[in-house]
């Protein structure tokens, strides 16, 4: 999850009784495996005093920030968002590596194309 991420900052109240997606991710974050995977990460932890609720700001290695509100959404739900978009811009890296036109754009008229149909082989054809 960590290699899509250069950093992550972690906020919330020790007192606040919403803080456990807050405490489950910061141990998802300081897992072996995530720092192995970007070492360079930053993981940030800012212990508050305010009634603010808990809140998971992380940062794409493309610069873009992601701001979660902890205490409405789980710290899976957000390790999922985090990969999803991580593949999503490992799928744009590999593309534009291959300096194919990011993103793909299907003509209107191949949108609306039947898919061609695939005959089922017979046992003997397998042969």
């Amino acid at each position: 999850m960590l290699k899509f991420l250069s950093k992550v900052k972690i906020e919330y109240n020790t007192l606040d009784p919403r803080l456990a997606s807050c405490v489950e991710f910061l141990a998802q974050c300081n897992a072996r495996k995530a720092k192995e995977s970007n070492p360079n990460c930053q993981v940030l932890v800012k212990r508050r005093t305010d009634e603010q609720p808990p809140q998971i700001t992380v940062t794409f290695v493309n610069g873009v920030e992601e701001a979660f509100d902890a205490a409405a959404t789980s710290a899976q739900s957000i390790r999922k968002m985090i990969l999803d978009k991580g593949q999503y811009l490992e799928t744009e890296q590999m593309f534009r590596e291959a300096g194919e036109q990011w993103p793909v754009v299907i003509p209107e008229e191949e949108i609306h194309q039947e898919a061609p149909s695939v005959k089922p082989r017979k046992a003997e054809d397998k042969k």
